[in-house]
Order: C-alpha cells, then structure tokens, then sequence
C-alpha cells in the first residue's frame, strides 16, 4: 500500500501485483476489521469477489465482525445473499478497502449504503 501512495504522490500509480493485492485482502479483511465488537445494525454480509477467482464474506452481527473465504460458485443471489457485493480485481478491491479508489472503481450491487456503515463503524476493540 506503501508503494502505491507513494507512485500516487509522483502522479504515476502503477496496478498492484495481483498475488500482493489478493494478499492483501486477506489482510485486511481478516485483521484489520475482525472484532468480537457488536455490529450496531441490523445483521449483514459484504461479499468481496475478485476477478482473480477468490471471494470472500465479512459477516457483520451482534457477535462483531468475521471473514470466511467463499467457495468459487457463490452467487449474489439466494438465501443466502449478501446485503452488499463488490466486484473487481484484486488490486481494485484492495484499494477500495483502504479509501485509495471510489465506489466508481468497483462493481457494486446490493445495498451500496451499508459500505458507508462500514466506513463509519468504530468497533470498541
């Protein structure tokens, strides 16, 4: 992440390499915002699907925040859909995940106002 501020700053941002970028939304989703902090919603998932093949659930409740990788036929529809999926490369995802790039740079359907929740949640722990 380092490296892309920085080729930002020069005005010449380079696409992250796409095994650091699946990388790092492994990181990101299962440290930076893994917490046993309640969700103070209404329970939710966000489903992240990079183009590269992998996917992964953030589920959100009153037993906090958790991520699970998701087998590679999972549909945004059904049952057990998601509240909100976002859609793109690796790289696209991760940046979004760190404010780098806007909602505009992904694919998003589902309830795009829960990502905003997301955003301004400031779990206690």
């Amino acid at each position: 992440m380092h490296t892309y501020d920085a080729q930002l700053a020069a005005g010449a941002p380079q696409p992250l390499p796409a095994e650091v970028a699946l990388d790092g939304v492994e990181e990101f989703l299962f440290t930076c915002v893994a917490t046993p902090s309640a969700w103070p919603h209404k329970p939710t998932a966000f489903d992240f699907h990079a183009a590269e093949g992998r996917s992964w659930r953030l589920t959100v409740d009153g037993d906090g925040a958790r991520t699970t990788r998701l087998p590679a036929a999972t549909s945004d529809e059904g049952p057990d859909a998601a509240g909100v999926s976002v859609h793109a490369t690796a790289g696209e995802v991760v940046l979004f995940l760190y404010d780098r790039v806007l909602a505009d740079s992904v694919r998003i359907d589902g309830d795009a106002g829960l990502l905003d929740l997301l955003r301004a949640w400031e779990p206690e722990e």
